[in-house]
């Protein structure tokens, strides 16, 4: 995986992060590209998600809260 999306990523994480109802990033596809996600626990972390970076789309993935086990 190329170090581009990878920085991207990490841009999209320092934005996103700490944000109520996000929960995380990943790098994932998307219709057979690369792009970036925003895991979050409920709906307010979809406000203010930017729809790419770097030329990434990002994609809001809804998981719930995520819990150890």
């Amino acid at each position: 995986m190329a170090e581009d999306i990878k920085t991207a990523q990490r841009k999209l994480t320092d934005r996103v992060m700490g944000r109520p109802g996000v929960i995380g990033t990943a790098i994932g596809m998307s219709r057979g590209d690369h792009c970036l996600k925003v895991l979050i626990a409920d709906d307010r972390g979809r406000r203010g998600v930017p729809r790419e970076v770097d030329g990434y789309k990002v994609v809001v993935e809804h998981t719930g809260r995520i819990r150890r086990r």
